[in-house]
């Protein structure tokens, strides 16, 4: 049983993506820039990084790139006021990157690990960058959301929601740092250099957490199931089963 895909929910989106903004502030400054680049955010969401990169391309262009539709048209309603023609907005799904040899940069954090072929998504990478063009990205790999996996693993497993997921691989591909690597390598790039790095993140309260994980973490497994069982998936992969009992009287 498969649901067609439903679109972000990108108000939301743009409300509890504070973690993944302050992720990729960090890499950001860690990319030295010189303010005339061509670059592509790959991954853009609802533009919050969109925004911190085009400011630090004074004399640069940014094209803002999603899977999404509706991702692209929030970021446009968010930038545009402000960067004007300086940013563009293309749909796209990885690992395509319809701009061959376009890029001084490709951009891109919270993205990559939702392509399930990296060797095809570095191919495509490489092609739409310049010579001697870079690509400088955050995404997650190795153990990453390791006990919320494994928890959504049991529940998927489970009665009412198992049928939802037979023969599913699952949304994400949590690569190590070597066999990104050697991807990235076998693609053509060259000066590579990849790493884990711990990133904990801690939510105000259980509200803040139940609106995060089913916006951003289990977006593609509620695609799955039907609108009955969304509450109830969340409820489980969240820990909060609740009972209770009406009185008497």
């Amino acid at each position: 049983m498969t649901r067609a895909s439903t679109e972000w929910n990108t108000s939301s989106y743009h409300q509890v993506s504070a973690p993944q903004t302050n992720w990729g502030l960090r890499v950001l400054a860690r990319l030295p820039l010189e303010g005339h680049e061509r670059a592509i955010d790959a991954g853009c969401g609802s533009g919050r990084l969109t925004a911190a990169l085009a400011e630090r391309l004074p004399r640069g262009h940014v094209v803002a790139l999603d899977r999404s539709w509706n991702m692209p048209q929030e970021a446009r309603a968010q930038l545009r006021p402000f960067f004007g023609a300086r940013v563009s907005f293309v749909q796209a799904a990885l690992p395509a990157v319809p701009m061959a040899g376009w890029a001084d940069v490709l951009f891109s954090t919270a993205t990559l690990h939702w392509v399930l072929n990296h060797p095809a998504l570095f191919a495509h990478v490489c092609a739409a960058l310049r010579p001697g063009g870079r690509l400088h990205a955050q995404c997650g790999g190795g153990p990453n959301l390791r006990e919320a996996r494994a928890l959504a693993e049991q529940v998927m497993a489970r009665a009412p929601f198992a049928e939802c997921f037979v023969g599913w691989p699952g949304p994400w591909n949590f690569a190590s740092a070597d066999e990104t690597a050697a991807r990235l390598t076998a693609a053509g790039f060259v000066e590579v250099a990849t790493d884990l790095e711990a990133a904990p993140t801690t939510l105000a309260s259980e509200g803040d957490y139940r609106a995060f994980v089913t916006t951003v973490i289990f977006h593609p497994h509620l695609d799955r199931l039907p609108d009955a069982l969304r509450a109830p998936f969340i409820d489980e992969v969240t820990g909060l089963n609740l009972t209770a009992t009406r009185p008497l009287s």
